[in-house]
């Protein structure tokens, strides 16, 4: 596909090499927009957003999003087939280039619905999920797991699962190699308490090749990145991309064999304050976009005072874009004292 607005064809395979992760209440359509600016080449996901809001809510509220975002994967919570189905073609319809499963989620809320991680015990169920998104779709489907859940040998369960997954016709497969735990540890705590496992999403990788396989979990930096692709399709990162989102700057070039960008904060907060002007327009509110840019400025002069103009000055009444570009004075200023 081509992104229109910046002039830029990216495949979808190709941008699989590296990936942004769904993560619930963070990677809304305006994260993902700070996020393009950031990264042409890389695979962005939206929130995790269930089947009984898309077939019960206001889809254009929770689907939506810019095409300049593009490649972007809607992932979806669910394990009613008929439901994932519907959902899958809704999806569709809203130009996803990718619709994703979630396998993943360890929270009491989505086990008490009967999907997320919880599913790594009923392989044949999401099998059969994914056959009936696949009906609905021309799009790849694809599925995001743990290596496990509780008490399940990794190896075995992990391999099981997968095939099933091969076997149903999963375009690819998102391994976050940790395992969930559904009892005793909060959704937080199982992001960080059970161990990272990643030879066992490498050998998984090596095993059903060409199947491409992504690894997710605790990594951070191009280093970590590169010692991965050496085993891997793809990697996923989280937290690290969205505290950190400068990060993404050096994606293209690092990842892709782009040629080097010279992306500034300034740049970045001018291109944020042009979409913000639309979007406030459209009815959003200035702290719903200021809220994903906080970690722009990390480990500059001034970074408190960046954060904090765009938290607290950006949720008064009637606050306007000339918020940002006072939160980037606050760093330019600083900037220019310390060279003095």
């Amino acid at each position: 596909m081509t992104d229109q607005k910046r002039g830029h064809a990216v495949s979808l395979e190709t941008a699989r090499r590296f990936s942004v992760a769904p993560m619930i209440d963070w990677t809304d359509r305006h994260c993902r927009y700070l996020h393009r600016i950031l990264t042409r080449r890389g695979l962005l996901f939206t929130e995790m957003i269930t089947t009984g809001a898309i077939l019960n809510g206001d889809t254009q509220r929770l689907l939506r999003f810019d095409p300049v975002e593009q490649p972007v994967a809607l992932q979806l919570g669910g394990s009613d087939p008929a439901d994932l189905a519907a959902s899958t073609r809704i999806g569709d319809e809203f130009g996803y280039d990718e619709i994703n499963l979630n396998v993943g989620c360890p929270s009491d809320r989505v086990q008490s619905g009967k999907f997320g991680a919880c599913l790594m015990a009923e392989p044949d169920l999401v099998a059969d999920c994914v056959r009936a998104m696949r009906s609905a779709t021309d799009k790849p489907v694809t599925v995001k797991c743990r290596i496990g859940i509780d008490d399940q040998d990794t190896e075995e369960s992990l391999d099981r699962f997968a095939d099933k997954m091969a076997e149903a016709g999963v375009a690819a497969l998102y391994v976050h190699a940790r395992k969930a735990w559904l009892q005793g540890l909060s959704p937080k705590e199982n992001r960080t308490i059970p161990p990272l496992d990643y030879p066992r999403v490498h050998r998984l990788s090596a095993r059903l090749a060409p199947l491409p396989i992504v690894i997710n979990g605790g990594i951070e930096t191009f280093d970590d990145i590169a010692v991965h692709l050496q085993h891997m399709h793809g990697v996923m990162i989280g937290r690290a991309a969205y505290q950190n989102p400068m990060l993404l700057a050096k994606v293209d070039e690092r990842l892709f064999g782009d040629a080097p960008r010279d992306i500034t904060l300034a740049d970045v907060m001018h291109e944020m304050a042009d979409y913000a002007e639309t979007q406030l327009r459209d009815g959003a509110r200035l702290n719903n976009i200021s809220r994903h840019m906080l970690g722009l400025a990390n480990g500059r002069p001034g970074a408190r005072q960046f954060r904090q103009i765009l938290s607290v000055d950006a949720c008064r009444p009637n606050a306007g874009t000339e918020v940002f570009l006072q939160a980037l004075a606050a760093v330019e200023d600083r900037a220019e004292v310390a060279a003095e």
